[in-house]
């Protein structure tokens, strides 16, 4: 298949951005502030368009060519419920900033891409009381672009439960096709924080809104439990005693959940997570919860121990358990088993926990995205 289309990527971790664009793109540019994730990357995709180092220390000339789609997957730990709250004036997700002055230099340049994507978790329609979200609108539409919002969860591609925004902006002047626009927003790419988020938007921005539109997905029929490896590489099986810890850590409810599965006479893989909460008498304690429903709760980068998901498999009276291993979050993710992880097991589990799904970007490609590009490619050769 030709490449037709091209982008930079910013943010770009370990590439699963470009995995799932696939082949009808070029990848002009893709920078990341991580050397371990620039080496991840670059064992996959090859270094010849990658540069590691700071966006805030980027410039125009770093960013070759003109593409017709610019990706950012700035980082979410400022916006996410679970992190500090500073919002777009955090260290980390305040890099969207120094991303978005390349993007208005490139526009003085007359290379700004007539695509625009931005990726991250949807603490950011949230945050500071839909603020951050609203700035991000008005920055977009004062860069002469149009803006909308979707809300996918992979879970309707892969068995991980993960919804992420994605704002994807297209350049003013160019005719969005009307299969792609709808007249209301559809609850299952729209849900309500969504909706909440943009009736706090300014007039401007509202009058710059597109509502896409998106058919369902195809169902993908892959099970938590179709992914897990009996003889996993970078983590070992628990012993009895570790997993009756794991165990002991329970709710009396997630213990029933246990026992049921013991019960139901045929193999049954769940996944845990320890998180803190508060017991009978108001102290906070450690827990471990589980479920069961075939499915992974959301992978995330590995902060101190509860943050690593582990999986437990019952088969009658025989309970094992163990932490995810990285090839099995690789999955999780979309990743083939050819994809390259890192060695180390912490470096492998947070390329994975800070990435996008890829059969989510593939989906969105497909069905926004290349539409709208060969659109702007239409609008150029009639222009020139």
């Amino acid at each position: 298949m030709s490449r037709i289309h091209s982008y930079h990527e910013f943010f770009a971790g370990g590439g699963m951005v470009r995995a799932g664009l696939g082949q009808q793109w070029t990848c002009l540019f893709a920078n990341d502030i991580d050397p371990r994730k620039g080496a991840s990357y670059a064992a996959n995709w090859g270094s010849e368009s990658l540069k590691i180092g700071c966006v805030s220390e980027l410039t125009t000339k770093d960013v070759p060519g003109v593409a017709d789609l610019a990706w950012a997957s700035f980082p979410c730990q400022d916006l996410s419920l679970a992190g500090s709250g500073a919002g777009l004036n955090g260290d980390r997700s305040g890099t969207f900033w120094p991303f978005w002055r390349i993007m208005k230099q490139l526009g003085e340049e007359r290379r700004a891409p007539s695509l625009v994507v931005l990726e991250n978790v949807c603490g950011a329609l949230s945050s500071h009381d839909g603020k951050d979200f609203a700035a991000i609108c008005a920055a977009m539409v004062g860069g002469n672009y149009r803006v909308g919002a979707l809300v996918i969860d992979a879970v309707r591609f892969v068995p991980q439960s993960r919804p992420r925004l994605f704002v994807v902006c297209v350049r003013e002047g160019l005719k969005i096709p009307e299969s792609l626009v709808a007249n209301n927003p559809d609850p299952a790419w729209h849900p309500p924080h969504l909706t909440k988020a943009y009736d706090r938007l300014s007039r401007r921005s509202k009058e710059a809104w597109v509502w896409y539109r998106l058919p369902a997905p195809p169902a993908h029929g892959v099970g938590f439990s179709d992914l897990i490896e009996e003889d996993p590489r970078g983590v070992v099986w628990h012993t009895a005693e570790e997993t009756r810890y794991l165990l002991s850590l329970m709710s009396p409810i997630n213990r029933k959940k246990v026992d049921s599965a013991k019960k139901a006479g045929v193999r049954v893989v769940g996944g845990i997570y320890k998180r803190t909460r508060k017991d009978e008498k108001g102290r906070r304690v450690q827990r471990a919860e589980v479920r069961f429903d075939d499915i992974s709760g959301c992978l995330r980068t590995p902060v101190g121990g509860s943050s690593r998901q582990s999986i437990i498999v019952v088969d009658g009276k025989s309970v094992r358990s163990r932490l995810l291993s990285p090839r099995e979050a690789a999955r999780l993710m979309g990743l083939p088993d050819s994809y390259r992880l890192p060695e180390n097991y912490n470096e492998a589990y947070h390329l994975a926990g800070d990435g996008v799904v890829v059969p989510v970007v593939r989906f969105l490609a497909a069905n926004i995205l290349e539409p709208l590009a060969a659109v702007a490619k239409k609008h150029e050769k009639e222009a020139a």
